[in-house]
């Protein structure tokens, strides 16, 4: 549309204009225009981008640009140095008597300091403060503030109404004595632009409160912390929106004071309150300030028996969390629709192990976790049921998620893979309209409480936080941005670094080359071997932990002196990199390496040396390998290559020997108490280890029945353990010694040497397992020390070695090594798979940066609508195909033309699946032909609704023979309790105290038996668990305890006794797990003390170690 005529604008203010103009149909006047091009460039691009940003509605485009204009010249002149405007803005009747000393004497100090107080209200903060201020400059600013905003008669007469020598009474809230929740003072509201005030109630116990209304203490604070270590207000923080935020000026008295609450405790009655409005149920602002002044346990059971037991089922009641500040927390929010509305429902918190690079830099409370639910369309009601979704949720992001007074916005989502997707499918019925392995996530933009300033995102679009992660907006595709961006949603352990002593070089990658010397090339680009690793000094892999940082419950291996391999997450500048680092001891201190192919977002040259979120994200090390297991794919392809079916039916029936011995030696059952430690937290090893016999103690003798029946699932679908094989994290070699069939593998003792096998999960091809020779290097331990546990693969051939399997690369993949001798003596490779055509790309793909940030925004949410409610199911439909057709490849029945057609079927299979795993970031649209389906299934896949057969194969025989040992009888088990912990002698007191305390928890537990999401039943019951660890031991664990052993060994004795009384008349063993999960390390301690002997100190992941390295090294009995 056409513009109006007006003062010449810059090219790039023009053309944003231009683009506003036109989505609005409005037309900037030439003065709008005029204020424009007086702000310069960069203030007029903000202001025009800030307009654009959704959800922003413009009822006159004119008026708001001059708004805007005049906030931002008030911004950048808050530093006391009046520019043209703020002179004419000063320029009025008032100027003279601002050169006057208001603290001249002190009868005119009362003048001034409420003058200045009524100014604060009146007048919204709206500029930043850039240096230390007199409160005469800020004093001056208010008054031009007022004399820009509004009418000379309506400020005079306004002002004329502050030049008494005592506040005015409309100001006062002066407190008094009143009985328990109700008010001492009407809510004020001032008559000035920025909307309610803040309450003050005087609640019993609590401590006196300055009586200035919120606005007033808010502006007070700024000013105090101008004298802050930065020497300015709110530092480098822009300025952030609640000052001027809508949510505020709409406020409740209710919903202000809850703004002085922690955010636990707010959110926690937001989700006892279910889908109620706050106002219908805390009808008195006063009953906020008394939450306010008890204790975290107090505040929570007055909510639940207040409201919260009305709205929300027990199951959802947070009574046991920990609230350690510490600790990490989640917050979940489901939205579904009601009727013709969406309702808001919040869930949690919920206590986790670690936190995400974005929870970490705008905080745990800032982030949520945002579920939408099916919705109920009727059948051929309207067959665009994705466009329904559209209709209802797109307000949901066009509005955002308001939460009190903060509103929250979409920012990212995150497919969590096929294992997440399978979670969600084992999930109840009545659950599945929320279930998705698809997580979205919104942050908090904006908040009207002033407890929530500063904060690191105030003032910035959804698109300018994005950029403070990394320079997204370069990324080449949509489908890229989405799962570039994403990277921040690891879970990780942050490296201590210093980013201004830490050198980052970019190092070439390593190409292909063929046997002329010369680089590879296909489909225009360089093939290299060196895709997704980097390296790292020592000094900084020292500091690197050596657990994985996905569960920091994981036990930690101790390693020789730091690991060997890190994958990580690196965010600098404006970059977003991702791979792993290997330790490289030639390189200088504080040096990392990276490579091109690590690099996923490049910077923005216009944004360098603008605020980055810098940090070195480690998402796991190269720790010592666990039992490796087969699986079916992998079973198919050793079959296949020639290892005989009978070898693997003798490894699954060793395995299931295996199992059964559990029963019966220590060795084995402290193997299968390892094997399913996360089911009990250790506690069945410690009690095998105490000495406690599974055929004396029912409980260990239930739990490792328990452990036995995952075992025997497990192998059911063939994760058989066989001796010698291992999974190691994959790199390159250093040196470049190592020729293409070879590989260096570094284990226990050091370098192997001799012929392996070599896999990468999930491969399908016929030639994804390759035979290579292990090669020792001769001076690489000069280069990564004593640091162990890798597979190196070399940097010379035509092809990456991991490429060829699977399509792998560097970047943290796991690869199967076997030594094992009967494997590599029956197999026999297949030629390695090559890509046999170009998968193709959607050629309609824009930049990121093609589209206006509105325009970015809806397709963002809209792509996440894609995948949360369209699911694409071709990679698993691929997989199943292929296992469907490989098994009739593996019967001894088939023909040679039938043989030619399968394998010509399956590799087809195997291009579609391996292309449709990259298919997200690369933007890939594929097909799967209607001949590829399979219409009759084994019958050890399974699948319920799809005909079957009754297969012989291979994979058929190790279903069946699981099956029939699950048939067999298995003797009942009957509760009788220990003598070592009856005999003890335990006061009446202290058992009727537990009896109390045991009944007050099968009160708590049993609503959540029903909770259908096994990760969130289990968070639950370990913090009931820890809740009466803490009652016994007064600490969090036994160790811990300041308490006498003796005193605790009578308690502990106590529990199990009315624990095992109140169990063995209906014989529930499950119950006993209470005295075990709770005062079980203290009866562990109690029984080896009792039974005598010989005792010795020992380590729990040094003889899970040990049992390890006898396993891996094929010494069984």
């Amino acid at each position: 549309m056409r513009s109006l005529p007006g003062p010449p604008l810059p090219a790039a203010v023009s053309a944003e204009l231009e683009r506003l103009e036109a989505r609005l149909g409005q037309a900037a006047d030439q003065w709008a225009r005029s204020r424009l091009a007086e702000l310069g460039e960069a203030a007029a691009v903000r202001i025009i981008r800030r307009i654009a940003e959704p959800p922003r509605p413009v009822g006159n485009l004119s008026a708001y640009i001059k708004f805007l204009a005049n906030n931002d010249t008030m911004k950048r002149n808050a530093d006391g140095v009046p520019t043209a405007e703020s002179a004419a803005c000063i320029s009025g009747p008032f100027r003279a008597s601002l050169q006057e000393d208001p603290f001249q004497d002190r009868s005119t100090k009362t003048t001034f300091k409420w003058r200045f107080r009524v100014l604060m209200l009146k007048c919204p903060l709206v500029f930043q403060i850039k240096q230390e201020l007199s409160l005469r400059a800020l004093y001056a600013r208010c008054v031009a503030w007022l004399q820009c905003h509004e009418s000379p008669d309506q400020t005079d007469s306004w002002m004329s109404g502050i030049e008494i020598e005592s506040p005015p009474g409309w100001i006062s809230l002066g407190l008094q004595n009143h009985s328990p929740f109700s008010p001492v003072a009407s809510p004020t509201a001032y008559r000035g632009r920025t909307g309610a005030g803040c309450l003050q109630y005087q609640m019993p116990d609590t401590p006196p409160r300055d009586s200035t209304p919120s606005p007033v203490r808010y502006i007070t604070q700024r000013v105090q912390q101008m004298h802050g270590p930065s020497g300015r207000a709110g530092g480098a923080t822009p300025p952030s929106l609640a000052y001027v935020n809508p949510l505020r000026t709409t406020a409740s008295p209710q919903m202000l004071a809850l703004g002085e609450l922690e955010f636990d405790r707010f959110f926690l009655i937001r989700v006892y309150l279910a889908d109620k409005k706050i106002e219908d149920v805390i009808k008195d602002p006063n009953y906020v300030w008394y939450l306010k002044s008890l204790p975290m346990d107090c505040f929570e059971s007055e909510i639940w028996n207040r409201f919260g037991e009305k709205f929300v089922s027990a199951s959802d009641r947070r009574k046991n969390l920990d609230w350690d500040p510490s600790k990490t927390r989640v917050y979940h929010c489901n939205i579904e629709k009601k009727d013709d509305s969406i309702v808001t429902i919040f869930k949690g918190p919920y206590a986790e192990n670690t936190r995400t690079h974005l929870q970490k830099v705008v905080g745990d409370d800032n982030v949520l976790i945002v579920k939408f639910a099916d919705i109920d369309i009727p059948w051929g009601m309207n067959n665009d049921n994705f466009g329904i979704y559209c209709t209802f949720y797109n307000n949901v992001a066009r509005d955002g998620i308001v939460l009190g007074l903060r509103r929250y916005r979409f920012f990212i989502y995150k497919d969590g893979g096929k294992e997440q997707k399978q979670k969600e499918l084992n999930k109840k019925e009545k659950n599945k309209k929320f279930s998705s392995s698809v997580r979205c996530y919104f942050v908090r933009t904006e908040s009207g409480w002033d407890r929530d300033e500063p904060y690191k995102l105030s003032g910035c679009t959804i698109d300018q936080a994005r950029k403070l992660f990394m320079h997204i907006h370069t990324a080449p595709t949509v489908a890229k941005y989405l799962s570039r961006f994403s990277l921040i949603l690891s879970k990780t352990i942050t490296l201590d670094v210093d980013f201004m002593k830490v050198h980052v070089a970019i190092i070439d990658d390593e190409p292909c080359k063929d046997e002329f010397g010369q680089t590879v090339i296909k489909h225009g680009e360089r093939l290299i071997h060196t895709d997704g690793t980097g390296l790292i000094s020592v000094d900084l892999a020292i500091k690197c932990p050596t657990s994985d940082a996905m569960d920091s419950k994981e036990r930690q291996h101790p390693t020789a002196e730091h690991p060997l391999l890190m994958q990580f997450r690196m965010f600098y500048n404006g970059y977003a990199v991702k791979g792993t680092f290997l330790v490289d001891k030639r390189l200088p201190p504080e040096t990392i390496c990276i490579r091109p192919s690590m690099i996923k977002i490049k910077p923005d040259a216009n944004l360098l040396g603008c605020n980055s979120f810098n940090s070195l994200e480690i998402i796991t090390t190269s720790n010592r390998p666990k039992r490796a297991l087969t699986s079916r794919f992998l079973i198919a392809l050793l079959h296949y290559g020639g290892v005989k079916a009978e070898y693997f039916v003798y490894l699954l029936r060793k395995a299931l020997e295996d199992v059964n011995k559990a029963r019966h030696t220590a060795r084995d059952l402290l193997e299968v108490a390892f094997n399913h430690a996360d089911l009990d937290d250790s506690m069945s090893a410690r009690m095998i280890l105490s000495g406690i016999q599974p055929e004396n103690e029912a409980y260990l003798q239930h739990q490792l029945a328990l452990m036995t029946r995952q075992e025997r699932k497990g192998l059911q679908q063939g994760r058989i353990p066989i001796d010698e094989c291992y999974y190691l994290m994959g790199t390159t070699d250093p040196t470049g010694t190592l020729k293409p069939d070879q590989v260096c593998i570094i284990l226990d003792h050091g370098q192997v040497s001799g012929k392996v096998l070599v896999y990468k999960h999930p491969g399908l091809h016929f030639g994804d397992i390759h035979v290579l020779n292990a090669t020792y290097i001769d001076g690489l331990e000069k280069i990564v020390g004593n640091s162990k546990y890798a597979i190196l693969f070399p940097t010379s051939g035509s092809r990456s070695l991991a490429d060829e399997m699977a399509n792998s690369d560097f970047d943290g993949d796991m690869y199967w090594v076997s030594r094992n001798p009967q494997l590599l003596e029956q197999f026999t490779k297949s030629k390695p798979w090559v890509e046999r055509s170009k998968p193709g790309k959607d050629n309609k793909q824009k930049k990121p940066q093609d589209y206006d940030v509105f325009e970015l925004e809806s397709l963002l949410f809209r792509e996440f609508l894609k995948a949360r409610f369209t699911p694409s199911y071709m990679l698993g439909k691929a997989a199943d195909c292929w296992l469907a057709l490989m098994d009739r490849l593996l019967t001894c029945n088939v023909s040679e033309s039938e043989q030619k057609d399968l394998i010509e079927k399956m590799l087809e299979l195997v291009d579609i699946y391996y292309v449709v795993l990259d298919a997200p970031k690369e933007g890939h649209k594929v097909n799967f032909p209607e001949k590829l389906m399979v219409k009759l299934y084994p019958h050890f896949m399974e699948r319920e609704y799809y005909a079957s057969y009754h297969s012989t194969s291979v994979l058929g025989r190790i279903y069946d023979e699981v099956k029939s040992q699950e048939a067999e009888s298995i003797s009942p088990i009957t509760i009788v309790p220990l003598e070592c912990f009856t005999e003890e002698v335990v006061p009446d007191e202290c058992k009727r105290r537990w009896w109390c305390l045991y009944q007050e928890y099968l009160r708590e537990s049993s609503p959540l038996c029903k909770v259908d999401d096994k990760t969130i039943k289990n968070i639950k019951f370990r913090a009931l668990y820890q809740k009466y660890k803490q009652i016994l031991y007064d600490a969090d664990e036994f160790e811990e305890s300041p308490r006498s052993r003796p005193e605790l060994f009578t308690e502990a004795c106590a529990i199990y006794q009315v624990v095992y009384e109140l169990a063995m008349p209906r014989n529930e063993i499950s119950k006993c797990g209470f005295a075990w999960k709770v005062a079980g390390r203290a009866l562990c301690q109690l029984y080896v003390l009792k039974r005598g002997g010989d005792t010795a100190l020992c380590s729990l992941p040094v003889l899970e170690d040990a049992l390890k390295r006898n396993r891996a090294s094929g010494h069984r009995n």
